[in-house]
This record gives structure tokens, C-alpha cells and sequence, in this order.
């Protein structure tokens, strides 16, 4: 018996391998999608301004802020919301969220 190695099935090694990769997924997934929005700037048509995110990290005279979990066309973001906790509580980023939120 000496010498001999013992061969994992491959069964073990593919439910290993399927721990490792929801463990990934699961962490991604874990922070909502987000934008930075000027709340100056919104139509009921398309929602808020997309801008750069310096605005939203540094005081740039601009009223923006993070805007979450929202619907993103033509460099505007609709149906999201700006409460960190809602958003992540939508379930966040991958989570399949529609946009049925309000704005």
C-alpha cells in the first residue's frame, strides 16, 4: 500500500469547485449597481443626468449624489433609488431587479 495515492473522485472535485465559485458570485452580488446622478437635473421622461463620479466624492459645487440600482438609457438613470439600504435590500447588484422602484 505504500507508494499508492488516493484519486478524489470527480464528483468531490466538481461540488468543490461549485462551493468556491457561489462563494465568488455570492460576494460580487453584494453591493448594489450605482450612479452618480445630478438631483438637479431630472425629467419624468428620463430620469436623472448620469455625471462624473467625482462629483459624488468630492464637493464640486454640483448637488449630485449616489443614485442605486437603477434603469440606465442615453446617459441617464430612472427607477432607482438614492437609500443605500433599499437598494441593498432590492438585493443589489445581479440581482435581476427590473426597475419597479420609485425615483
Amino acid at each position: 500500500m505504500a507508494g499508492t495515492r488516493r484519486r478524489l473522485r470527480s464528483g468531490t472535485v466538481v461540488l468543490g469547485g461549485v462551493g468556491v465559485l457561489a462563494a465568488a458570485l455570492t460576494s460580487c452580488g453584494s453591493e448594489p449597481d450605482r450612479r452618480c446622478v445630478d438631483r438637479d437635473d431630472y425629467t419624468t421622461r428620463d430620469g436623472y443626468k448620469i455625471v462624473a463620479e467625482k462629483h459624488c466624492t468630492a464637493s464640486t459645487g454640483t448637488r449630485a449624489d449616489w443614485y442605486y440600482d437603477s434603469d440606465v438609457r442615453r446617459g441617464r438613470a430612472d427607477y432607482g433609488t438614492f437609500d443605500y439600504d433599499d437598494a441593498v435590500d432590492r438585493g443589489g447588484f445581479g440581482s435581476g431587479h427590473s426597475g419597479s422602484g420609485g425615483g
